[in-house]
């Protein structure tokens, strides 16, 4: 089964708000389930992913219009 979430062509404001609310969303998952787990090694890989997401989201809004017209987004999911 594929889900098509996303595919288009946005400009760059569009483009960041969009993927910063999904990243967020993501953030508040882990940070959901960090909060039910008890095992340290989960605790510690989930942290490490939100740090990741935190720079990824950072570098999305560094992005600067000068540079960028606008932006491709495709997010499928492929579910087997």
């Amino acid at each position: 089964m594929n889900i098509n979430l996303i595919e288009g062509t946005y400009s760059l404001s569009e483009a960041q708000e969009l993927l910063n609310k999904i990243i967020q969303v993501k953030i508040d998952y882990l940070e959901s389930k960090i909060s039910s787990s008890c095992h340290e090694e989960d605790i510690k890989q989930r942290e490490n992913r939100i740090k990741s997401l935190q720079t990824q989201r950072s570098d999305i809004n560094k992005l600067s219009a000068e540079e960028i017209r606008s932006i491709t987004i495709q997010l499928n999911i492929d579910i087997e």
